[in-house]
């Protein structure tokens, strides 16, 4: 469970809360005011902070919360006054209190309210570890075998200037692996410039690639340098590349040929010192076979392919993304939703994700817009995902055969895990059993 500091004046009081938490199975520390408070947390990591607001001496216990949440904020802190208002509830609550109590303290009351602020401190640690796995801007999970791969790889390729080729179905996070080759190579100095091949014409992209001098075309009005100019010393990173049109794949096979730019309308060229990083939803062999894509040009930037797995491939990341991006859109909607019930994880497991990671995050913010609790349940979480696309209908009254193809589909679906084969079908655990008997599916 949780390390709690208890701070009270009064011993018979900190030993009656401190048994209390005990049989809970905490471990309790104690402390008689501000400074012994302050003391234990220099040298004792704390999860929760249960203080008596009026304290002997100068200091208080709504002090300690501001010395504690400039010291750590994910401690956790309950304050305790036989003296409570409204306004300092709602003033120890600004002040970053988990929760506030007044005496005579309920002891269901405290054991809950502790019980509550210890699964948001874990839930604080885990995602602080989990970030702690992470590279680039924003958060990479490798929690699957799969993506701790990936990210290994990534690792080797960092130190290496090769043309990398990242493939992998749309929202799986492509772009972000390239920003984790670029921040652990030794080309930080220089910038990391993103651009969409496939939200361009032609002519647009050879200006944005390549730069052009003042008159070069119709609206040319000044000289313009470049991307790949722009990041000399960088890495260009070109996304959906397999929608560039093959002009300009020759353009751009020339440059990794001779690592030159020249501007449209110039006679000059200039040695750049770039990495290029591509990336592509498509299948570029197949692109190559049927003639939409140059064979040389494919060769030249497919140096070193890495493929990253898509999320219903990699069932383990599920959950920490699922709560990573719950802690961060919480924080910036400031709503105190800090939990996914077991349930709603089994939910989340057991969809198909077509979206990918994109898809996962778009869907905890939809329910994180309404959702009631400090805890997200399954039926709040399965009205905010479409149905997978393998689930298949609904079996009419008395079509025997098609419940038990929908429920061995279902059970597929969710690895023949029980529990989450009856949140996906919608029913419960004991419906789910009496079913199973009937259409003598063997579990």
């Amino acid at each position: 469970m949780a390390v709690a500091l208890i701070v009270d004046d009064q011993r018979n009081v900190r030993r009656s809360m401190a048994l209390l938490l005990e049989q809970d199975g905490h471990r309790v520390l104690e402390a008689d005011g501000v400074s012994s408070a302050l003391r234990v947390l220099h040298r004792t990591p704390v999860d929760i902070v249960v203080s008596d607001v009026r304290l002997d001496g100068e200091s208080t216990g709504a002090d300690l919360l501001r010395d504690i949440k400039g010291r750590d904020e994910d401690i956790e802190v309950v304050l305790i006054t036989a003296f409570g208002t409204i306004d300092d509830a709602v003033l120890a609550m600004r002040g970053g209190a988990y929760d506030y109590l007044t005496k005579p303290i309920d002891p269901e009351r405290l054991r809950l309210t502790v019980l509550r602020a210890a699964e948001r401190a874990a839930l604080s640690r885990e995602v602080k570890h989990l970030r702690a796995q992470m590279v680039g801007r924003e958060e990479i999970v490798a929690a699957s075998p799969q993506m701790k791969a990936v990210l290994a790889t990534v690792t080797q390729l960092a130190a290496s200037d090769s043309t990398v080729l990242i493939t992998g179905e749309s929202g799986t996070g492509k772009e972000l692996l390239a920003r984790a080759l670029y921040e652990r190579s030794g080309r930080t100095r220089g910038r990391f410039i993103p651009i969409n091949c496939g939200g361009m014409t032609e002519s647009l992209l050879e200006s944005e690639l390549f730069g052009h001098r003042k008159g070069a075309f119709t609206g040319a009005v000044a000289d313009k340098r470049g991307l790949l100019e722009e990041a000399d010393g960088g890495v260009v990173f070109l996304d959906e590349i397999g929608d560039m049109p093959q002009t300009m794949q020759v353009r751009l096979l020339r440059f990794l040929q001779e690592r030159e730019v020249r501007p449209v309308g110039d006679t000059v060229a200039r040695r750049v010192d770039v990495r290029l990083i591509a990336a592509t939803h498509r299948r570029l062999e197949d692109e190559v076979r049927d003639g939409r894509f140059r064979q040389d040009f494919y060769y030249r930037i497919n140096v070193v392919g890495v493929q990253v797995p898509p999320l219903r491939e990699r069932v383990e990341d599920i959950a920490p993304l699922a709560r990573v991006f719950l802690a961060r859109m919480a924080a910036r909607m400031r709503k105190r939703v800090n939990a996914l019930s077991d349930e709603a994880v089994a939910v989340l497991q057991a969809y198909h994700w077509p979206g990918n990671v994109r898809e996962l995050q778009n869907a905890i913010e939809r329910v994180l817009n309404l959702a009631p609790g400090p805890e997200i349940m399954a039926a709040e979480l399965a009205a905010s995902i479409t149905v997978p696309s393998q689930t298949p209908p609904r079996a009419d009254a008395g079509s025997a055969n098609t419940e038990r193809e929908r429920l061995m589909a279902a059970l597929d679906q969710c690895r023949w895990n029980q529990g989450r084969t009856a949140v996906v079908l919608g029913m419960s655990r004991t419906t789910l059993w009496r079913k199973l008997r009937e259409h003598q599916i063997d579990i």
